[in-house]
């Protein structure tokens, strides 16, 4: 498949498969009041060494959309050829953040248990390896399941997986082979099948389906501008680490809810809590237990001081802490509280990961983020390991 018909199939992945409706409702959309600013000229150090800019970082990450808001405003968006600001994009994995929100209204609600076993809301899974695993394992993705993903290798589970999404078996049927090789709650590594038994999981206890779940609980209380779409597989299940599509505007409106702490401001200046903010303040404060948990794990040279907690990637940055929403191909959404900035990339990569892209992509944020501010990375010390933080 060239680049143009990649690209093609990210922009219309709706028209491809089965999908469901995740419904804006009847509110108000939120407002992104415009405030232009050039991001293109703005410097950036690239992984190889050499210097570049923000322009040149995009087009050479096969960007299909790229927006940047500070403090509310929108400061620019740009489209590739087919792309525009009505159109949903698939954004992979950063769909897990969705799911993550939805387990933790839950939880603040008490409709499910932190500690709460996987065969406690799903008796399907009774036989499989997730039986004893707890909603928390789930969050963090710290079950003792194996599940190898490996997006290169046609063998591994994700790959075995994606057939039977497109079978007559479907998602939960693949679930329930999956088997246990470690005990549970050890160190992080990253399995999308987590986030499809959290879905699950989340399914059962409330008797509503995940499109059902995202838009009335996450989706439609933030503003959104448009409906969104959610990939299912062949008997109409949603596809939970996966399988949104969205607009590039309503990724915006998603970063700021989660860099306001969960919040959305009505007109007249009243919040309205549309996520726990308990919730949110435990995703971005690093313990001991989290630290230690992301230190033995594969990921901790491409993230350094970093942790996975809630469905969320948090990254070291020059300027703070960073939240990250990825998926695979270059689905990038860029939370940076301490500079009130977020960044939403939609890309058409080649391959599922590219990690020399996502570095000079994170890098370009990063950049941006220092330019807003007027702040120098050299004046912010990184935290003790650890320790925890609200940055």
């Amino acid at each position: 498949m060239g680049h143009g018909e990649s690209r093609t199939a990210l922009w219309d992945v709706g028209e491809k498969a089965p999908t469901g409706v995740v419904s804006r409702g009847a509110g108000v959309t939120r407002p992104l009041p415009v405030r232009p600013w050039d991001v293109d000229a703005v410097s950036v150090s690239r992984v190889n060494g050499t210097t570049g800019t923000v322009r040149e970082i995009l087009d050479e990450t096969f960007t299909d959309a790229f927006a940047v808001v500070h403090k509310g405003d929108l400061l620019s968006e740009w489209y590739a050829e087919d792309g525009g600001p009505d159109r949903t994009h698939a954004v992979m994995s950063v769909t897990k953040g969705f799911v993550g929100c939805v387990a933790g209204l839950l939880l603040d609600r008490g409709i499910l248990e932190e500690r709460g076993r996987v065969a406690h809301y799903v008796p399907e899974l009774r036989a499989s390896g997730y039986a004893d695993a707890t909603v928390r394992d789930l969050l963090d993705m710290r079950s003792g399941v194996r599940f190898r993903e490996d997006y290169a290798d046609p063998t591994s589970d994700i790959r075995v997986m994606d057939e039977w999404l497109r079978g007559p078996r479907g998602l939960y049927e693949f679930l329930a082979t999956l088997e246990a090789d470690r005990p549970h709650g050890g160190h992080f590594l990253y399995r999308s099948s987590e986030t499809d038994v959290l879905g699950w999981v989340c399914e059962r206890a409330t008797g509503s389906p995940m499109t059902a779940l995202v838009g009335e609980l996450v989706w439609a209380p933030m503003g959104a501008e448009h409906d969104a779409e959610m990939l299912c597989d062949e008997l109409g299940t949603a596809i939970h680490d996966g399988g949104l599509g969205a607009t590039a505007r309503d990724l915006l409106r998603f970063g700021l809810l989660l860099l306001e702490g969960g919040a959305v401001t009505e007109e007249g200046g009243e919040l309205r809590q549309v996520l726990p903010h308990r919730f949110l303040r435990h995703s971005w404060a690093v313990d001991a237990d989290i630290r230690q948990a992301f230190m033995e794990s594969a990921a901790e040279p491409s993230f350094p001081g970093g942790w996975y907690r809630n469905q969320f990637w948090f990254r070291v940055g020059p300027f703070g802490d960073v939240l990250l929403g990825l998926g695979i191909h270059g689905q990038l959404v860029y939370v940076s509280r301490r500079t009130h900035t977020v960044c939403v990339k939609l890309s058409s990569w080649p391959n599922a990961q590219q990690p020399a892209f996502l570095a000079d992509t994170l890098r370009a944020c990063d950049a941006l983020s220092g330019a807003l501010t007027g702040r120098d990375p050299a004046a912010h010390g990184h935290r003790v390991r650890g320790i925890v933080t609200g940055h």
